[in-house]
């Protein structure tokens, strides 16, 4: 029986994911932080372990460079729970050790489970390989045709059961969630000071954090990525606080608000996919452009890029675009005069436009005439800010009955 250790501070999470490797015959134990599960590591012997990147106090990081300095367990398996828009400690916790990578957004107990026994079975193969010389392993027992089809039918029925339960205790608890997301932001609007904005900004973060898993194991897709990319805007915020401005608060309320909106619309299982779009994106600033790309690409959102009005304007004559960002001083053409023309088109009455303008102009440009845009967002932006504001349009677009 192959001993599992799993290190969650979310005890929802955490129980789903224990109770379902129980079933399938594992050995496990769960601890909520780093210390606690390097002691019990040490006493269990644990085979694998299933370690979130996000803890308090000792963070996962700092879990694996401990797990890898110790003889022992240097090469035990160590899957990491991550937030997929958290490119950057990704990176790190592979560097640290991490023998694979999973979306805590969209990995359900079924998968986590078909995870866990590939990485055994990869495992005794690498074992295998380094000693050849080893008493054989026993042939497998093979199943009928028959036999598979009854299981995996009963499996598919079980894990549907099971989530369905899950997402309905889930939605059941909505209305109290959005009520403790809205009183932190407010906390946060409301903080003076530096010191006391990071403690609220860390404060909405954890909130967020612990939304963002719990949709994931309840499926709701679209719930658990907008939490997923907030989650990863507040984390920049709170470690570099002189991003902190008007243009990333604002960026913060719209995203707890578009979280309400999905609460409302998508928790039905019909519109759990995330949707494809497709976006223009005009600036004459070729490094503005690269910089709007890459955070659509971290959505996995695909766009058409173009450096002046009049080259969009045609492509918008020509076909549908699901949302645009447009930079409002370019020469010839301005942003506002583009959107004034584009609003003209039957095709483009209702799609999302967002301004991107310089930061010293974000405040009079957000108190004044929009030109019929429906979003702001100031340079130098962050790439992640973009993408939360990229999901909100773009989501919403998708889900909003067209009036």
């Amino acid at each position: 029986m192959k001993k599992i250790l799993i290190i969650e501070d979310d005890q929802l999470v955490s129980n789903v994911f224990y109770n379902h490797l129980m079933a399938e015959g594992y050995h496990v134990k769960s601890v909520p932080d780093g210390e606690s599960g390097l002691s019990t590591m040490r006493e269990f012997k644990a085979d694998i372990i299933l370690l979130d990147l996000i803890l308090p106090q000792m963070s996962g990081l700092e879990v694996i460079k401990q797990i890898r300095s110790e003889e022992e367990f240097f090469k035990t398996p160590v899957i990491v729970f991550t937030n997929a828009y958290l490119t950057s400690l990704i990176q790190e916790a592979w560097k640290a050790g991490a023998t694979k990578c999973i979306s805590k957004s969209n990995c359900s107990p079924k998968e986590l489970v078909e995870v866990v026994r590939r990485t055994i079975q990869e495992s005794i193969r690498d074992r295998n390989a380094v000693a050849p010389f080893s008493e054989p392993a026993a042939p497998p027992v093979v199943a009928t045709p028959a036999a598979l089809a009854a299981t995996a039918a009963l499996n598919a029925d079980t894990d549907f059961i099971f989530q369905a339960g899950l997402r309905d205790n889930f939605i059941g608890n909505l209305p109290a969630t959005l009520i403790a997301l809205r009183t932190s932001l407010q906390r946060l609007a409301k903080a003076e000071g530096e010191t006391a904005r990071i403690e609220e900004i860390y404060a909405l973060y954890r909130r967020v954090h612990a939304l963002g898993g719990n949709a994931g194991v309840a499926g709701l897709i679209q719930i658990a990525h907008m939490a997923s990319a907030l989650e990863a805007l507040l984390k920049e915020l709170q470690e570099k606080p002189k991003n902190i401005n008007s243009s990333t608060l604002r960026t913060v309320a719209a995203a707890v608000d578009f979280i309400g909106f999905l609460f409302q619309h998508g928790t039905q299982p019909g519109t759990q996919e995330l949707p494809s779009a497709k976006i223009l994106v005009v600036d004459d600033e070729p490094i503005s452009r690269r910089a709007i790309i890459y955070a659509l690409e971290k959505a996995r959102l695909q766009s058409v890029n173009v450096e002046s009005a009049e080259t969009a304007y045609k492509l918008l004559v020509e076909g549908p675009f699901d949302l645009v960002f447009l930079d409002v001083d370019m020469p010839g053409m301005s942003g506002f005069e583009l959107c004034t023309k584009l609003r003209a088109l039957p095709a483009h009455k209702k799609t999302p436009v967002v301004f991107v303008t310089a930061l010293s102009d974000f405040d009079n440009r957000t108190s004044s005439t929009m030109a019929g845009g429906n979003d702001f967002i100031a340079k130098p932006f962050l790439f992640i800010e973009l993408t939360v504001k990229a999901l909100i349009h773009v989501l919403r677009a998708k889900l909003q009955p067209v009036k």
